[in-house]
């Protein structure tokens, strides 16, 4: 799934939804998601999963061309743990049911 199929599934979910304001639904949400891993927050989202920064060291590599040694700097990067609903989800190859929205 694409952003923009993400965009088009709230849009026709939500009929009160403009497809505009869907994409900036969108947009809202995973820039803030980005932003917080950026400053270092790790996301949890109930049922779904969490996304955290992991941190690898410093390490020689080796240049497969020449062969020779390669210094790799320490990188942050993010990673994502899928929680229990979605791994039996996936596991069991059936759909997560989407809850019904709340009635105005």
């Amino acid at each position: 799934m694409t952003r923009s199929d993400l965009v088009e599934e709230l849009a026709a979910r939500f009929s009160q939804l403009t497809h505009r304001d869907a994409e900036l639904a969108v947009k809202t949400v995973l820039d803030a998601m980005s932003d917080a891993l950026v400053r270092g927050h790790r996301i949890e989202i109930r049922g779904f999963g969490s996304f955290s920064i992991n941190r690898r060291p410093p390490r020689v590599g080796r240049n497969p061309r020449s062969g020779e040694s390669v210094l790799i700097p320490e990188k942050r990067v993010p990673h994502f743990k899928p929680g229990k609903a979605l791994r039996e989800a996936v596991d069991a190859g059936t759909p997560v049911v989407p809850a019904e929205p709340a009635p105005k």
